[in-house]
């Protein structure tokens, strides 16, 4: 799979998630789910386009996604957000590595803001966002 496509799986995923989560917050952080949901949702439709645009088939949304642990309270929440974000990270880590030009610097930004979500989400932050530790 291209990194686009593990991308565009990855913002699918965050859709999913963002509904599940956005439901346990109040307030601010409602407010702030309901953004990334936006957001998520705003990048899945760029890069469905970018993907058709070099001819392939975009992976397709599942009807629902595995979530890692139960998510009850607003810190579950809190949790599966950081959890979301650090994975866009680690896409678009690999969409920069992988591309050039403006695919590249969309790459580039969408990764940036995906670590200032999860550090915002989980309250620190690490050395190198988007580079998780990988086997």
């Amino acid at each position: 799979m291209t990194p686009l496509q593990t991308a565009l799986e990855n913002e699918h995923a965050a859709v999913y998630g963002y509904g599940v989560l956005a439901v346990r917050l109040t307030g601010p952080q409602r407010d702030s789910a309901r953004n990334a949901y936006d957001t998520h949702r705003a990048r899945r439709d760029i890069l469905i386009g970018l993907i058709e645009a070099q001819g392939d088939k975009p992976v397709a949304a599942a009807p629902a996604y595995a979530i890692p642990f139960p998510v009850v309270t607003a810190a579950d929440a809190t949790k599966l957000a950081a959890f979301l974000e650090e994975r866009l990270g680690a896409s678009y880590a690999d969409v920069v590595q992988m591309s050039s030009g403006a695919t590249r610097r969309t790459g580039l930004e969408w990764l940036t803001d995906a670590a200032v979500r999860a550090v915002r989400w989980r309250g620190t932050s690490v050395a190198f966002p988007g580079l998780p530790e990988r086997s």
